[in-house]
């Protein structure tokens, strides 16, 4: 059995691939959705020696399969954020424990102590809904900044802004982590000039604007806040780890997560590094579920293992995965 420690302690590249191996082997036995799948693609198990030949499981799955490799109770169930009508993805997580300590884990790899923040959340579409994976985290985060300034912010922006500089003009480190279309709300509100906080944008119009290309959108984003860089968080509800920019859209992964790049021609092969396809991302923690997901994400991979999304698929560029949607 795999055990939570092994995948939080990995600390090298050889390590990451035997756990993978064995998580694969795990998910296959133990995960009916995805032992047909792999046995739709003929995936001869025993010859599955790298991570470049597991299968990753198509994220739209999530949709209409449960997809689960734990016979546990469901303890949370988290769910994507739609349109009406929209079929949502679902998530069901049998140990919401695994989901702390890898957030918990992934932000102190990143930035260190979190009692060290105010974390200030401004994420409405997010907070009007049940069943977010990004509420829970933040929440969580919120709570063990023991900062009572710490909280969240729905419509009240004046509030917010009166907040921000009061902690800023006091030297206060601060976390603003915001859905980008509410952040551009605020600075079109108020024009900033901070200095000891981080601004992190989790992505998203929500179809409340227009969507705007990153170099754009953070351009106008560090104008408002009067900050050198905006940082990022890449996560959905089908994982239970983040990866994180630190500024410029490049992002990093904690250790139990990587990612490869597909073909977008063809879903079964890999391109080289610095070119652009489907992400597929790999996360240790999502054990009990499916560690191998291939995701409606653009982007490329560069050679320390760092990578940039540049948008998604439109439903005429899926190809070789709506042929694996069985």
């Amino acid at each position: 059995m795999i055990s939570t420690h092994d995948i939080f302690t990995i600390s090298n590249q050889k390590q990451f691939d035997k756990i993978a191996l064995k998580v694969f082997r795990f998910q296959y036995e133990n995960n009916l959705v995805y032992r047909e799948f792999c046995d739709f693609l003929k995936t001869d198990v025993q010859k599955v020696k790298s991570i470049e030949q597991i299968p990753f499981l198509p994220i739209q799955f999530f949709k209409s399969h449960s997809v689960i490799s734990s016979t546990n109770p469901i303890e949370t169930t988290f769910t994507s954020s739609g349109t009406t009508g929209m079929i949502t993805s679902k998530h069901f997580v049998t140990d919401v424990g695994i989901y702390e300590e890898s957030y918990r884990k992934g932000f102190s790899q990143f930035y260190g102590n979190i009692e060290d923040y105010v974390i200030l959340a401004l994420l409405p579409s997010y907070l009007e809904r049940e069943g977010s994976s990004l509420i829970h985290m933040v929440d969580d985060l919120i709570q063990l900044s023991i900062q009572p300034d710490s909280g969240f912010y729905l419509h009240n922006y004046d509030e917010l802004i009166a907040k921000l500089m009061e902690l800023d003009r006091a030297g206060q480190n601060v976390i603003l982590i915001g859905v980008t279309y509410a952040l551009l709300d605020l600075v079109e509100k108020h024009s900033f000039q901070l200095e000891n906080t981080i601004v992190m944008e989790t992505g998203g119009m929500k179809g409340k604007r227009k969507e705007m290309i990153r170099e754009e959108l953070h351009q106008e984003l560090c104008i408002g806040f009067g900050v050198k860089s905006i940082h990022s968080e890449y996560g959905m509800t089908e994982l239970l780890s983040q990866a994180y920019s630190l500024g410029e859209g490049i992002f990093e992964c904690p250790s139990w997560m990587q990612i490869l790049v597909r073909d977008t021609e063809d879903a079964l092969s890999y391109v080289r590094e610095g070119k652009t396809g489907g992400i597929n991302v790999i996360d240790l923690a999502n054990i009990n579920s499916c560690s191998f997901i291939a995701t409606q994400d653009l982007g490329k991979k560069y050679p320390n293992g760092s990578f940039e999304v540049l948008g998604r698929f439109d439903h005429s560029d899926i190809r070789g995965c709506n042929l694996m949607v069985v």
